[in-house]
């Protein structure tokens, strides 16, 4: 053992690395409490000891295997004796540190948050959270379509569509728009020879109260190829079909509150615009965004809070300058009038609306809504 060397059992050991290692245990385990840090230091002294094969002189026999096999058997139980030691400790530390906040915040987590409401220091109240993970269990609660009301009037909604290839698309977003719109009744009408199965398979998915009709216009209304007569606007027959519709299921004396509004699928809607036409008395009407080549389109309302004119570029003195968009009407003056349709034949571009309206008000019976026509944002159609 001279020179600063140990051979034990054909292995050599140099003594200040052995003293370095015991030195950086030592350290190691300053951060432990007392009985830890003595007891982890207690095998680890073991432990190389073991790995170095010092016996006391006469007890040789116990290691009398072949020489081969001694530094195996001595290596694996020094491994042993330095694993185990450790991962109790750790173990030990770990439950100790960790149990007693955990339990504290079980019991006081809900005086936590109501301190922190009442104005307690917001830095103690985010470094307590930031050691521990809190699993917060959510329910969800939206149903889709939100619960029928018998307090509020039924708002039925018709959308005339046509194949293409962004239809689905379109349809979709409409439909997860109504789906935030109590007491709501779709009628979808097909420009097509029969119901196609792409529509009833998402008129069923969305769960929405429905109608599904479809109705094709005719051949000799259009031009060659797939181009309609500028003359026919698109959707015309569509929505004579839903209003027919209507007539034939309700009776004109139906005391069941409705209002009746015309939606493009391609269009985009407010969800305050629906709430707004509920208290339509005849026809309602407001602003449309990005129409006309305007950014708006509105009705022109006076002091009294009446419409007397219309803020659009395309052909002002129409008797109702307005977009399909923006007006509603009341299901009983649907009822009452008959023979209130949109005109199929000698009706210029643009006019269609016009065509409806007047066999149904006049010009001073229109109800001006969005804030006496004021509001734009809130009633965004594209």
């Amino acid at each position: 053992m001279g020179n600063g060397w140990v051979v034990s059992a054909g292995k050599t050991y140099e003594l200040p690395h052995l003293c370095l290692c015991l030195f950086r245990l030592f350290f190691l385990s300053l951060s432990l409490p007392s009985f830890l840090r003595a007891h982890l230091f207690l095998f680890s002294v073991c432990s190389v000891v073991l790995s170095l094969g010092f016996s006391l002189p006469g007890n040789e026999e116990p290691w009398a295997p072949s020489v081969l096999e001694m530094p195996k058997r001595r290596d694996i139980l020094a491994i042993v004796l330095i694993v185990l030691p450790w991962t109790l400790l750790i173990t030990v530390w770990h439950q100790s540190t960790i149990a007693p906040l955990l339990a504290v915040h079980k019991e006081d987590g809900g005086d936590a948050h109501r301190d922190f409401s009442q104005g307690s220091d917001s830095k103690e109240y985010c470094l307590s959270d930031r050691d521990i993970v809190e699993v917060v269990r959510t329910e969800y609660v939206y149903t889709r379509p939100p619960p029928w009301s018998d307090a509020l009037p039924t708002i039925h909604v018709i959308t005339p569509t046509y194949s293409r290839p962004v239809q689905k698309a379109e349809l979709t977003r409409l439909a997860n728009t109504f789906l935030h719109v109590p007491n709501l009744h779709w009628i979808l009408v097909e420009d097509s020879q029969r119901r196609t199965s792409l529509v009833t398979r998402l008129l069923r998915d969305t769960g929405l109260n429905y109608t599904h009709l479809n109705v094709e216009t005719p051949r000799n209304y259009k031009l060659r190829g797939d181009m309609r007569d500028p003359r026919i606007p698109r959707g015309t027959m569509q929505r004579n079909l839903a209003l027919r519709w209507l007539r034939e299921t309700f009776n004109k004396n139906n005391s069941q509150p409705g209002i009746v509004y015309f939606a493009d699928d391609d269009n985009t809607y407010s969800l305050e615009l629906f709430e707004e036409m509920r208290t339509t008395r005849k026809v309602s009407v407001w602003p449309v965004a990005f129409v006309g080549g305007l950014r708006y389109e509105s009705p022109k309302v006076n002091s009294a809070g009446k419409v007397y004119g219309w803020k659009t570029v395309f052909d002002p003195h129409r008797p109702f300058a307005i977009d399909m968009a923006g007006f509603a009407v009341n299901l009983r003056l649907i009822l009452q009038r008959p023979q209130a349709y949109f005109k199929l034949r000698g009706v210029k571009g643009g006019y269609q609306e016009s065509s409806l309206l007047r066999e149904l008000v006049t010009l001073n019976d229109l109800e001006p809504k969005a804030a006496n026509c004021t509001k734009v944002g809130s009633f965004l159609n594209s």
